[in-house]
């Protein structure tokens, strides 16, 4: 992947692709083969809000690593995994403008089979971000009231696992 654009942000690092999308990686984190139980967190700018755990690639950083290291720092939780189930594509036409009007994103989306979960972790102690383990259905219904992009993912993760 050729990375052509890097922007400096307060605490962070940007990394867009060649055709200005921002560069993304995510987890739906599951519990078991069955893949009944997935775990969300709680947004940092709407606390209310469950959200699938993702975040920007840093340089010189693969995707799945940084999908795991996002996983970290905002669920808490370790594991392995499974599988990619493929890259995602966001415009600014499904984020409202008055977030951010470059909002464009590709973002690498894995299944992470959870074997640890943490007490403590990064956001939990920064920000107090917590997580929750859903069942299927009901986060489902927790993306599909604000996170549309996202509950694309579960929606191409239960087909994957029924084939």
């Amino acid at each position: 992947m050729v990375r052509d654009k890097i922007k400096d942000r307060q605490n962070s690092v940007r990394i867009y692709d060649e055709e200005g999308f921002l560069q993304r990686a995510a987890c739906i984190c599951v519990k078991n083969g069955a893949e009944d139980e997935i775990l969300l967190v709680s947004s940092s700018r709407h606390t209310d809000q469950w959200i699938v755990p993702g975040g920007g690639v840093e340089p010189e950083e693969t995707h799945s690593v940084a999908a795991m290291r996002e996983v970290v720092e905002e669920a808490g939780v370790k594991g392995h995994i499974d599988r990619c189930l493929g890259v995602f594509q966001a415009s600014a036409y499904f984020i409202p403008q008055s977030v951010n009007e470059e909002r464009r994103t590709r973002t690498v989306v894995y299944v992470l089979m959870v074997t640890e979960e943490m007490s403590e972790w990064e956001d939990s102690k920064n920000i107090g971000r917590r997580r929750k383990w859903f069942g299927l259905e009901e986060a489902f219904e927790q993306l599909a009231q604000h996170k549309p992009i996202q509950l694309d993912y579960l929606q191409h993760m239960r087909l994957k696992h029924k084939v």
